[in-house]
């Protein structure tokens, strides 16, 4: 639950800026419309894209390769997967099954684990205009389906693309997401009752570094080393390990730092009947129960979409266009690669030094040579009219 001393804040806060300006009854906000508005949106995106996805070419594994992980790493994944698919129907049944069958009410941590599952439709966005993130394709996969995306640059093929580990990732995003999510509302509650005069900026400013270190431990110290993804092209002069498979970009903490800190802010600071920001209004739907929690679900899932699209997967672009060169670590393991660069394929890995390619653009090989798509021929040069 969230911290009933920054309930009554919010509260008073609203309350303050709502009569000082029109110095009679607040005006009602439509703050729970316009989010629930982009949360409609957001959805019917997602479901357009994964019809597409399940129905056409890109509904196909990415292949390991010629190499495969080490048995170590194959065991450690298999049982970690094991341990997230199982808890996926465990957390159903803890925040959406049993507080329905105790209170008949949809609690806000039983919105964050759909909203949560559902954010996992912008995993790959980082790898929108440059491929510089992957998954193990050893894992249980079915491609991807970010050629489906709205003006998606990245170019893939099918059974040649950044794939998906569906099984990992689903759950993963669900209930990991929001169990880390809670964790962190915890620490801001201990933080909070240290020092109790701490302004609500200085606490968000301390959640934003503990899950900049929380990040460390998981990704540089866990998830990396186990080898369920890699950052080839990390910046390796501000990377932890870098030059191996798992090393482990500092900006990574910075953008997943802010998103984890952005959703405990959105878990813990609430009013006093415990809404969201992005709920604010709610009571003035009319037409029901079922149409009223309808409205509260998009506008939650619009705020937590919002949250890893505005801190991760916008400056993520940037990264992604001042990429390093893929490390040889990476480029010998063909279970990282993906099939998208490297032996057996004629195009080399991302690098500085080649021009960055697209969905409808050639591509220099690996022997150097420029390779345009088909029926495509080279751009004409047209000379200066010299009487104008």
């Amino acid at each position: 639950m969230s911290d009933p001393s920054n309930r009554k804040t919010f509260q008073i806060t609203e309350t303050i800026g709502t009569t000082a300006l029109g110095g009679g009854n607040p005006q009602p906000s439509k703050a729970v419309y316009v989010w629930a508005a982009i949360g409609a949106l957001l959805l019917a995106l997602q479901v357009y894209v994964w019809t597409r996805w399940i129905t056409g070419p890109y509904f196909e594994r990415v292949p390991t390769g010629a190499s495969e992980p080490p048995m170590l790493m194959k065991t450690i994944l298999t049982v970690w997967t094991a341990a997230i698919i199982i808890g996926l129907p465990i957390a159903a049944y803890w925040w959406i099954i049993r507080p329905w069958r105790r209170e008949r009410r949809i609690t806000l941590d039983g919105i964050l684990l759909v909203s949560m599952g559902l954010m996992f439709f912008q995993d790959p966005f980082l790898n929108y205009l440059n491929a510089w993130c992957t998954y193990n394709t050893w894992l249980f996969n079915r491609g991807s389906w970010t050629p489906y995306v709205p003006g998606w640059v990245s170019p893939e093929e099918p059974g040649a693309q950044v794939a998906e580990p569906l099984l990992m990732n689903i759950p993963g995003y669900a209930w990991g997401v929001l169990l880390i999510t809670i964790g962190v509302c915890w620490f801001m509650r201990k933080v909070k009752a240290r020092w109790p005069g701490i302004s609500n900026i200085g606490l968000i400013g301390v959640t934003f570094a503990f899950s900049f270190v929380l990040d460390f431990v998981m990704e540089a110290c866990m998830l990396l080393p186990l080898g369920l993804y890699t950052y080839p092209g990390a910046i390796q002069s501000v990377s932890f390990n870098a030059g191996h498979y798992y090393q482990w970009p500092i900006y990574e903490g910075v953008m997943w730092g802010a998103v984890q800190a952005g959703l405990a802010c959105l878990r813990y600071f609430t009013d006093d009947r415990g809404r969201t920001l992005a709920e604010r209004g709610l009571d003035q739907i009319r037409g029901g129960v079922v149409r009223q929690q309808l409205v509260r679900s998009l506008a939650i899932f619009a705020a937590v979409s919002a949250i890893f699209f505005l801190f991760y997967n916008v400056p993520a672009q940037w990264f992604g266009q001042h990429a390093d060169p893929w490390p040889a670590d990476i480029q010998q393991r063909s279970y990282f690669t993906g099939g998208i660069c490297g032996e057996g394929t004629d195009k080399p890995c991302p690098d500085p030094a080649l021009p960055m390619p697209r969905t409808d653009s050639g591509y220099i090989n690996t022997d150097g040579k420029l390779v345009l798509p088909d029926g495509v021929e080279f751009p004409e040069v047209v000379p200066i009219d010299r009487a104008n």
